[in-house]
């Protein structure tokens, strides 16, 4: 009988579990909230008692898996299987997550990044198309991204795939991470908003962003996309902004490294080809030009499944 994988996606809100083939084809999927109270110490035998409770559901045992694979925020030791700083989840100390679940499910057990297992999502089941070089870039309230290589992450000495950081506007906007200019300060859903505060203070001319941003009334991301569709002055300058940052990324990511598809998710990417279409002018402006004609911009696939179907395959790697 062909074995199965276990993916598990862990977020600050809700944690994601699948059972797929080794085809990657999810047979059942379920999820559970994520409890951080206590320092996240609900959250790992959580995980453990959610996949036993499902095992009994189908009348599966751990001898029918060949693993599971798991995708967590925060600093991941993928060969120790422990996760530190995922302060999302109320981790402050070492988690040995890979011990606590491989002795309690009697299933083998590995983990990444969650960026970097949503990147391997989207390259196996999604708009990579299984093909060996493939980057994914994530517009949500933050900005990550994995980088596929010759069919392999790249972990470099661990925290390779930070797209997020990567510098669009030298002295610009500080970021969390101490930096100025990084592309999460521009790009993300929180900088989405950011930019169109800033550009907003500057206009001096008829737009329903400006009238909505000093009434004082709650933006979003979707607020300045969907005004922007419909033409509104300062909300598409704000977005030509945010994706002259984006294309500039795509672009040094591509001269770099001429993957065959930079694959755009996340919250942010809900916007669609309006977005899409933006980003891809800038990108044909800063490509080099043998990899504008081999690189190509596409819109994530997956959405919420990326993670999950990212991590099982992770599993693969334990056969």
């Amino acid at each position: 009988m062909d074995k199965k994988i276990i993916g598990v996606d862990l977020g600050g809100t809700t944690i994601k579990f699948a059972i797929l083939t080794k085809d990657g084809e999810v047979q059942q999927k379920w999820s559970i909230e994520t409890n951080t109270l206590d320092e996240g110490a609900h959250i790992v035998p959580d995980i453990v008692g959610s996949i036993k409770h499902h095992l009994k559901l189908y009348e599966m045992e751990p001898k029918q898996f060949i693993g599971i694979g798991m995708g967590s925020p925060g600093t991941v030791d993928r060969k120790n299987g422990t996760v530190t700083g995922a302060y999302n989840l109320n981790w402050k100390t070492i988690q040995n997550v890979k011990q606590v679940i491989e002795n309690e499910t009697g299933i083998r057990f590995t983990i990444d990044n969650d960026a970097n297992v949503a990147a391997l999502g989207e390259r196996w089941k999604g708009a990579g198309e299984n093909d060996a070089d493939v980057a994914f870039i994530t517009l949500g309230t933050g900005v990550g991204g994995g980088i596929v290589s010759n069919g392999a992450l790249v972990h470099g000495t661990g925290a390779a795939g930070e797209v997020g950081h990567m510098n669009v506007e030298p002295n610009g906007y500080l970021c969390t991470c101490g930096n100025r200019g990084c592309l999460e300060t521009y790009a993300s859903a929180t900088g989405v908003v950011r930019v169109a505060r800033d550009m907003a203070e500057e206009f001096a001319g008829d737009s329903q962003l400006k009238k909505q941003l000093d009434d004082g009334q709650e933006i979003t991301a979707k607020i300045v996309f969907d005004l922007a569709k419909k033409n509104d002055i300062l909300a598409k300058m704000v977005i030509d902004r945010v994706c002259h940052y984006l294309g500039v990324a795509c672009a040094n990511i591509s001269n770099l490294l001429n993957p065959s598809f930079v694959v755009i998710g996340g919250g942010v990417s809900a916007a669609g080809d309006f977005l899409l279409n933006n980003v891809e002018n800038y990108f044909e402006k800063y490509a080099f030009p043998s990899v504008r004609k081999t690189t190509h911009l596409r819109l994530a696939q997956l959405g919420n499944e990326a993670g999950v179907v990212g991590a099982a395959s992770l599993a693969l790697s334990l056969e």
